[in-house]
This record gives structure tokens, sequence and C-alpha cells, in this order.
């Protein structure tokens, strides 16, 4: 099962400084623990903000590749969104909207952007909403896909849940899916058996302490 992290800095307690201090440290505790993928999403923030709390996540991310690297699995972080501010904070990728640029534009765009060797080869995921777009996304080159929602969400209870059955004709395109969407420990099981490579969630990981998540999904 692979973990993939979505941030919200939004959701900590205290004023700006002591939130952004608080994403921090649980970006460390999750690529300490072997989440395989963190989304730094945190939208609201100018770009000259962003690129800075972005360079902090991929110092703290890289500190932490020598604890793991007995585990066999490095934390990547991608930056949502935005290429330009993943190129310059040389990051591991970028996630798109699924309305925004394609996969393709964006992987030119990185490869223009950066030299030949580590860090040319960017990983790209884009937010998809039923099968169809999927497909677009493994057309246009993407690596993975996020699939939602799934469950319903506890923030937005009015939202209607895509389901599991939607999640398993999502998971038939060949492409790599991630389910979100109200994800528990306790259903994370079934995402799998539709065909899921891994579960990704915002307060499945910064709710709770993420060693425990991680123990009970990776028994």
């Amino acid at each position: 099962m692979q973990l993939y992290y979505i941030t919200d800095r939004t959701q900590f307690a205290g004023d700006e400084r002591g939130r952004r201090s608080t994403l921090l440290a649980k970006i460390a505790e999750a690529a300490r623990w072997g989440v395989d993928f963190i989304q730094l999403r945190e939208k609201d923030l100018p770009t000259n903000e962003l690129e800075s709390l972005a360079r902090s996540a991929v110092e703290i991310v890289r500190k932490q590749a020598p604890q793991t690297a007995g585990s066999g699995r490095r934390t990547r972080i991608l930056i949502n969104s935005r290429t330009d501010v993943a190129i310059a904070s040389m990051a591991d990728g970028v996630h798109l909207r699924s309305d925004d640029i394609s996969p393709r534009d964006a992987r030119n765009v990185w490869k223009q952007s950066v030299l030949d060797g580590e860090g040319s080869n960017p990983l790209i995921g884009v937010s998809c909403h039923s099968q169809s777009e999927v497909a677009k996304a493994r057309f246009e080159g993407a690596d993975f896909a996020v699939f939602a929602p799934v469950f319903e969400k506890r923030e937005t209870p009015g939202a209607i849940p895509a389901g599991l059955e939607a999640l398993r004709k999502a998971c038939r395109e060949n492409i790599r899916v991630f389910a979100l969407g109200g994800i528990t420990v306790e259903n994370a099981g079934s995402c799998l058996e539709a065909g899921a490579a891994g579960i990704a969630g915002i307060r499945l990981f910064q709710q709770a302490d993420i060693r425990s998540v991680v123990a009970r999904l990776r028994p």
C-alpha cells in the first residue's frame, strides 16, 4: 500500500508562523515513517511564501532519506498545481488539478527548465473524479491519478461520493490510482481490493500519529 499525504496547514491551531512550523514537523514525521508522497497543497500562499515553504519542506524530506534508506522507501514531495514553484524548490514533481495544464505540457516545461540529470524527470499526478478523467490523465502522460471523493467527506457532507464501484472502474485504466475522500484506516483495505495502488488523505495523516497510522495500514 502506497501512502499519499496532502497538506493543509490551516487545520492546525495557532498563528501563521506556528501553523507553518507544525506543518513542517508533520512533513518530517511523514517522511520518517515511510509515507511515499507528500503533496504540498497550500493554495492560499503567495508565490514567494509558497516557494519558501516548499524549499523548507524539500530540505526536511531529504534529511530524512538516510533514516529511511533501510526500508527501501524514499518520500517524494510534490507541489500542488505550481510547476514553477516545484522546479524552483527542487521538488520531485507536481500535482495538477483536473482543469489544469496537461501533464504533457507540465513535463515539457519542467524539462526545458531543468538540466539533464537528477530532477529532470518529474513525477506528475492529476486529480480525477471519473474514469474518463483517469483515462485522459493516462493518455496525457501522468504518472498517477488521485481519484476522489470515494467516500463521504466529513467537511463536505453534502457532496455525493463516487463509491467503490466507480473507483474500481477508474483502476481499470493502465495507470496508478490513489483513493481520496473519506479514507480511514478501517476502509483503506476496501480501496486496495478495488484496485487502488494506495490511499491519499489530509486528516488521515494530519490529525493522528503518523507512525501509528502507517503501522496499522502496513502491518
